[in-house]
């Protein structure tokens, strides 16, 4: 049997270069979401770990890892350990998004304290 023309090949090659892009763009959306999620979460990792050390210095009222744990839960994170030696506070956080646990932990203190 002979084939008379080429005709739709490049129609066949087109649908087959789009598909891959779609799954190459199925795969790289939930990454780029986690490293998103990653520095908001760090952002909200610093902030509840500040709003502890405000609170264990003073110059916040309330208790250092309750105050974290509202700063943490406004920036829709959950505060998993909170520890306060002295004036300097260090907190961890996590958040879920889709099939990831992203972690931060953050540390924080008047300037000049040794924090390890």
């Amino acid at each position: 049997m002979r084939w008379r023309s080429d005709g739709g090949a490049g129609s066949v090659l087109a649908i087959a270069v789009i598909g891959a892009v779609i799954a190459l763009t199925g795969l790289a959306v939930p990454l780029y979401l986690a490293l998103v999620t990653k520095s908001i979460v760090r952002g909200a990792a610093d902030s509840a770990a500040l709003a502890a050390a405000d609170a264990r210095s003073g110059a916040v009222a309330g208790y250092p890892c309750a105050v974290a744990a509202k700063v943490a839960t406004a920036n829709e994170s959950q505060l998993v350990d909170c520890t306060v030696d002295g004036l300097v506070a260090t907190v961890t956080v996590h958040r879920w998004i889709l099939a990831f646990d992203v972690v931060a932990t953050a540390t924080a203190g008047p300037p000049g304290q040794n924090r390890d």
